[in-house]
């Protein structure tokens, strides 16, 4: 599991955080110093420091994506790549009771932490998933909405690990895929390296697996990610 670790959320959470934060003036040291991770295991709350904080995009317009999800009482979620569980949480008071949250990630330590924060919370309507790098080990046709936040383009096998998440919504379900804008025609930054393609590559990938484009929506607050919407079609 630590070798999977590496390969998938270790590198592509700690890489997006320069993807998902706004760089500072050249003259400003950053929000965010580099931090390496401990040889002994996650330091949790290095990681959450790092991954709940003010300068980082997905954090500070974590209301406006939530809105723009439009779920529903009773809805079952799927948070891809779940990492601190910041938008599990939301997500589970979101749909409330009645509704279910997967929690998917493939470090266990994540998974434990989510667990421990839904309990501190009083959520139980929180199921944590321990998926594989190349399926997201959910159970078939059983899933509203399938939301993937700055992980998609870390996936080193998207089409078998789409393929997962194409199974795993009901007919009819959507999929949300918000990650960092790679304009085309202009410069590459130096830190958007592992950034390989930018929406309408996404959306190209994405359509040949199987789903319907749906929309692109503009969230207030999200200026350097994109915000798809997707749809599994009806059978």
């Amino acid at each position: 599991m630590r070798g999977a670790f590496l390969k998938y959320f270790v590198v592509a959470t700690f890489a997006a955080l320069a993807a998902c934060s706004r760089a500072p003036a050249p003259e400003e040291p950053s929000e965010t110093p580099a931090v390496e991770a401990p040889e002994d295991g996650l330091n949790l709350d290095v990681w959450l420091e790092r991954m709940e904080v003010g300068s980082r995009e997905l954090y500070s317009a974590r209301e406006a994506v939530l809105s723009a999800l439009e779920l529903e009482d009773g809805d079952i979620v799927a948070d891809i790549g779940a990492g601190t569980g910041l938008y599990t949480l939301m997500f589970a008071e979101a749909v409330g009771a009645h509704g279910r949250v997967y929690a998917e990630d493939i470090e266990s330590l994540f998974l434990d932490l989510i667990n421990q924060r839904a309990e501190d919370s009083g959520f139980d309507n929180i199921t944590a998933v321990l998926g594989r790098e190349n399926d997201v080990t959910l159970p078939e046709n059983t899933v509203d909405l399938v939301f993937i936040a700055d992980t998609y383009h870390y996936f080193e096998d998207r089409e078998t690990v789409m393929k997962s998440v194409l199974k795993a919504l009901k007919p009819g379900g959507s999929l949300v895929v918000v990650d960092y804008d790679l304009k085309p025609g202009e410069p590459r930054p130096e830190d958007k390296g592992h950034v390989r393609f930018g929406r309408a590559g996404v959306i190209s990938e994405i359509e040949y697996v199987g789903f319907a484009f749906v929309e692109e929506k503009t969230v207030e607050g999200l200026e350097e990610n994109y915000f798809l919407r997707f749809a599994k079609p009806a059978e």
